[in-house]
């Protein structure tokens, strides 16, 4: 008999990025009333220390303002308006969202919902990056989960070297390695790092589907990014991916459940 794989965990890409501003409260508050069963976020460090959900080194595509993340105060920061300039009906002005709102966000939830995050790379500020974050982490009792299976974070990078400082320094914190290239994600680099799961794209993942099982047989898990169209949707099904990174965690979870 065949065995029917587990369907994919759905994780909101940015929020629910498809239909409001990314990295955005009102993108988390939706995916979660879509029922996503993870978040994700990209987060970098303000001037002054901070750790803010933003995908860009700039601000210009997302705010009101311009100029480097990293050169910018929080305060500078919060002034901005980064909501207005999406096109959907139902945007509104949003202030600059920090990493410490959305893990509230977070644990606020009724459901076990999962944060993924990632730590962008390179930066100026380099390992402070992986540092400040396990540090906010372990203020809200985050950083030493009592296994991976039960933590509520999992951290990731396409940086080797970032998944490597986490891992070095809070060993039971899932994380991911992301990366475009089947050689590197199924090769030592991995095993290397000690990462616990391997990150392809979805491109990634039509060129070398047998990824999945590859890491499978590592003893890894595959979160796939950014799977937004239904065939797609269904490949990483099929395959037995176990994350999957969306922009309409409500749409996805709907084809998801409807087979």
């Amino acid at each position: 008999m065949s065995r029917i794989p587990r369907r994919p965990r759905v994780v909101a890409h940015r929020g629910a990025s498809g239909t409001l501003p990314e990295h955005t409260l009102a993108a988390y508050e939706q995916a979660l009333r879509e029922g996503a069963d993870g978040l994700e976020c990209d987060v970098r460090l303000t001037s002054d220390g901070h750790l803010v959900c933003t995908h860009d080194r700039r601000i210009d595509r997302t705010s009101t303002g311009t100029g480097l993340v990293s050169e910018h105060t929080l305060d500078s920061l919060s002034d901005l308006d980064f909501g207005s300039w999406h096109p959907s009906d139902d945007a509104e002005p949003a202030g600059v969202l920090t990493l410490d709102t959305l893990i509230e966000l977070v644990l606020d939830h009724k459901a076990p919902t999962k944060l993924f995050i990632e730590t962008k790379h390179p930066v100026r500020y380099g390992g402070l990056v992986e540092s400040r974050l396990l540090g906010t982490l372990s203020r809200y009792g985050l950083a030493t989960p009592p296994s991976a299976n039960h933590a509520r974070v999992v951290v990731m990078s396409f940086s080797a070297a970032a998944v490597w400082r986490v891992r070095r320094s809070a060993p039971l914190l899932p994380t991911v390695l992301l990366g475009e290239m089947s050689r590197y994600l199924g090769g030592g680099a991995a095993m290397t790092v000690g990462a616990t799961a391997v990150g392809p794209s979805i491109r990634a993942l039509h060129r070398h589907p047998d990824l999945v099982d590859r890491a499978a047989a590592a003893g890894r898990a595959t979160y796939c990014w950014t799977v937004d169209e239904p065939d797609d949707i269904r490949l990483c099904r099929d395959l037995g991916v176990g994350w999957i990174a969306t922009n309409h965690p409500g749409r996805t979870r709907e084809l998801l459940e409807a087979r």
